[in-house]
């Protein structure tokens, strides 16, 4: 298995959006960013991806700047490249332009040391599918409950 460390979930993304395909990425961060996510101080609750020409960037993803660095000037919420594939990025080019998908980080982790992003290709969820997922999770959550009392 693997080495990895999740470090930042998106929990929101997957309430509000129905994730049809994942794809993991690389992300270009400054040695000081790298520190600061490793050390967990990074949110990713409102960010979204973005396709400009060829290349996909993470934007409004916030890092903290790391407080034992020199005095350099660190924006928190600049965009930051993604790093895919060629063909990654045109497949999702069409997808976006076409089907009216959205690009969603869902969560960051570190995969053998170094920081991957993963992002998600998903369609927007209207109010009633949100309150059709909400129902569900409740019966589901009871029927759970149930059994464990049951077997008390």
């Amino acid at each position: 298995m693997i080495n990895t460390k999740l470090i930042a979930k998106n929990k929101r993304a997957i309430f509000d959006y129905e994730i049809l395909e994942t794809y993991e990425a690389g992300i270009v961060l400054t040695g000081p960013e790298v520190k600061s996510v490793k050390a967990g101080h990074i949110s990713i609750k409102e960010s979204f991806a973005t396709l400009s020409g060829e290349e996909v960037f993470l934007t409004n993803a916030h890092i903290s700047p790391y407080k034992q660095a020199a005095n350099i000037e660190q924006d928190p919420t600049r965009s930051r490249k993604l790093l895919l594939k060629r063909s990654e990025i045109s497949s999702l080019i069409g997808k976006t332009k076409n089907q009216g998908l959205t690009l969603i980080p869902i969560k960051i982790y570190l995969k053998r040391g170094l920081v991957k992003v993963e992002i998600g290709l998903g369609r927007g969820r209207k109010k009633y599918d949100k309150r059709e997922l909400i129902k569900k999770r409740d019966i589901q959550r009871e029927a759970e409950k149930e059994v464990r009392e049951k077997d008390r």
